[in-house]
């Protein structure tokens, strides 16, 4: 009847739906044997990767009338190398919606992030499958697992990030150890056998650039640029291009794009790009840049993005009197947040306990000219948490909200 998609890599997807999710269908009634579960990636399942066994095997077992529930997990190993440089000739989406046409059967099925992305299978299913996105932990879900005081949990969320298996880990030298691997044998790894990535160099200095340039206005000439002059290394602006598209199609980055507030339109470039979890952006750069300001920034950005938000880039116009004449002034407004006909504009700021440095968050958030909720995120120290009372409303581990 339908069919459900987990994607991303280790955050849990298996998890999810081979425990989490059984045990749901297994408390609602379904039966044992209405459920078939199928781990590709598990060598005793290695003849199901072959697409005509895996249709044999699961019409098998359907025996009735009943519902049937077929769970496929890491699906990506059914799909070989030829298949994937052309995502309309592989057969297991045939087989997949061939088994859907079974008004009997409800299908979920996850994948590597970069094996089975989303705009391919939402576009072979044809608009009868959902999809869900597995996210790394937000810091929300992270806080109520560890525990404790906020303020030291948030400095190790800031400092690993979200990824689930950290949790099972005690040494730092094995979370460094983790997070690292993660990024290169199974992130690179993955992208390397999608596309066929004949500048490898190039890849690897603009993941390191997007890195270290986190919520950093940027777009790829800009990069090409850099990467010419910085590294000596030339690659077009094409190239730069098609390379982000993977890092960003294989979930390792999102782009956010630059908004007119005022005159309701999107800017072409610059954009801006964050990581999908702060903890393997810190081991790819061998956690040498701990840059407070902008790992909150991508923390918030995640946050938002988990919960269901689209963001965006505010860009507002001002004009200012300079010396008796008129000009015209950009100011930026972190995330313009939206969902629905509802509407947030969010600065992120780690301190804003200089009058100045206020008057600067401020001013963009007071002429956008309208009447939705504006806020600063602001992660502080107590001194200064005096001089905010007239500004804001406390909460309770030093991240506070300045709402007006």
């Amino acid at each position: 009847m339908g069919s459900e998609m987990c994607i991303r890599d280790r955050c849990g997807k298996s998890y999810l739906l081979f425990y989490l999710f059984r045990d749901y269908l297994i408390s609602s009634g379904v039966k044992e044997e209405q459920i078939i579960s199928i781990a590709l990636d598990d060598d005793i399942c290695e003849q199901y990767r072959n697409p005509d066994e895996l249709s044999k095997y699961i019409r098998s077992k359907i025996v009735n009338k009943e519902m049937y529930y077929i769970l496929i997990d890491e699906v990506q190993y059914a799909i070989t190398k030829k298949e994937l440089e052309n995502p309309e000739d592989v057969k297991l989406y045939n087989v997949l919606n061939g088994l859907m046409h079974l008004r009997n059967v409800d299908i979920y099925v996850t994948g590597s992030n970069s094996k089975l992305l989303s705009q391919d299978v939402m576009t072979a299913f044809r608009g009868r499958g959902d999809q869900v996105q597995v996210f790394p932990l937000s810091f929300k879900e992270y806080y109520d697992f560890v525990g404790g005081d906020k303020s030291e949990v948030y400095e190790l969320y800031a400092l690993y990030g979200g990824m689930p298996q950290l949790l099972s880990f005690k040494r730092d030298e094995e979370k460094v150890k983790y997070l690292k691997n993660l990024f290169s044998e199974v992130y690179f790894k993955d992208i390397s056998e999608r596309y066929i990535v004949k500048l490898p160099d190039v890849l690897t200095e603009l993941t390191d650039d997007l890195c270290s340039s986190v919520g950093s206005l940027t777009n790829a000439k800009k990069i090409a640029d850099t990467l010419e002059s910085v590294k000596n290394i030339k690659a077009s602006t094409s190239t730069i291009a098609k390379y982000l598209e993977y890092l960003i199609e294989s979930f390792m980055f999102s782009e956010a794009k630059r908004y007119d507030v005022k005159g309701k339109k999107y800017f072409e470039y610059p954009l801006k790009y964050y990581c999908t979890d702060v903890g393997l952006r810190n081991a790819r750069l061998n956690f040498r840049q701990q840059e407070e300001t902008h790992i909150m920034e991508n923390i918030i950005y995640n946050e938002l993005i988990i919960r269901g938000y689209s963001v965006d880039v505010g860009v507002v116009e001002i004009i200012e009197n300079a010396e008796g004449k008129k000009r015209r002034k950009q100011c930026e407004i972190d995330f313009v947040v939206n969902m629905g006909a509802r509407r947030y504009y969010i600065q992120s700021a780690l301190s804003v306990s200089d009058p100045d440095k206020m008057t600067t968050e401020l001013r963009p958030l007071k002429n956008t000219k309208d009447f939705f909720k504006k806020i600063i995120y602001c992660y502080l120290t107590f001194p200064y948490i005096s001089y905010l009372s007239k500004f804001c409303h406390l909460c309770k581990n030093k991240m506070f909200c300045l709402k007006f």
